[in-house]
């Protein structure tokens, strides 16, 4: 009896320690062997002569990638004085900023040099007259959001008028006379290209692809280029509560 009932025990024992054993196997298989990683975009470098110069003043530049392009403008140095012009620094009734933040947009920022080469009246201009700031702001802003390989070509700035993009890498100008010093700065919805002249929309190029009425009378078969799209209208000036401290130009 004893030996039956011994031998009854160690069958119901054994067969509770493969029950309990099977869970912990399945567990065991269960566990990830290994761990897949989302590759992560490199940041390209800018291009452009002057490139050495931005990464130094600016250590962290690739961290601005997806930081908006309001910020990224106030972190470059040597761009100060456009910052001011077009984030109501330089003439309070003129904040551009939160459109430029609503981008794709090309961004051409002149030097503080740039600025500080401006005539003195044209500088006194740009502190008093609104209307002359918000023109000057938008011309140096295009729609589109392309890298200094891609850039090239005429395009309507926001201000209504043309820009002309030439070349590309680190040799780019725009407008014939214009030197881009350094491109294809990364920011949230925007191209940062640091040239190294204050862009005059009095001196944009002619609109292409665009015929007369005689030139189409006299050559009814001749072919036209589609014409581009229009700019945008940009926003009147907003009209701040209270004048701040007017930021010097340079």
């Amino acid at each position: 009896m004893k030996t039956r009932t011994s031998k009854a025990i160690g069958v119901a024992v054994g067969a509770a320690a493969i029950a309990l054993s099977v869970p912990l196997a399945v567990n065991a298989y269960a566990e990830p062997t290994t761990t897949t990683n989302t590759p992560v975009a490199e940041i390209p470098d800018p291009q452009g002569p002057k490139c050495d110069d931005f990464k130094k003043a600016v250590p962290n530049w690739k961290s601005l990638a997806d930081v908006p392009v309001g910020k990224v403008l106030s972190a470059i140095p040597d761009i100060s004085s456009f910052n001011a012009a077009v984030s109501g620094q330089l003439n309070p009734a003129v904040n551009i900023v939160p459109v430029l933040e609503n981008g794709p947009f090309v961004v051409f920022a002149p030097t503080n040099d740039a600025f500080a080469a401006l005539p003195p009246e044209q500088q006194e201009m740009l502190r008093t007259d609104p209307a002359a700031l918000t023109k000057l702001a938008y011309y140096h802003v295009f729609l589109g959001l392309l890298g200094p390989d891609d850039v090239k070509g005429q395009r309507p700035s926001q201000e209504g008028t043309e820009v002309e993009v030439t070349g590309s890498g680190g040799d780019i100008k725009v407008n014939e006379t214009t030197k881009v010093v350094c491109g294809g700065i990364q920011a949230q919805n925007a191209r940062i290209y640091i040239v190294d002249k204050v862009l005059d929309p009095t001196e944009a190029p002619a609109p292409i692809g665009r015929t007369t009425a005689s030139s189409t009378a006299t050559s009814a078969t001749s072919t036209t280029q589609t014409l581009p799209a229009e700019a945008p209208a940009a926003p009147a000036p907003a009209t701040s509560p209270a004048p701040a401290a007017e930021a010097p130009i340079g």
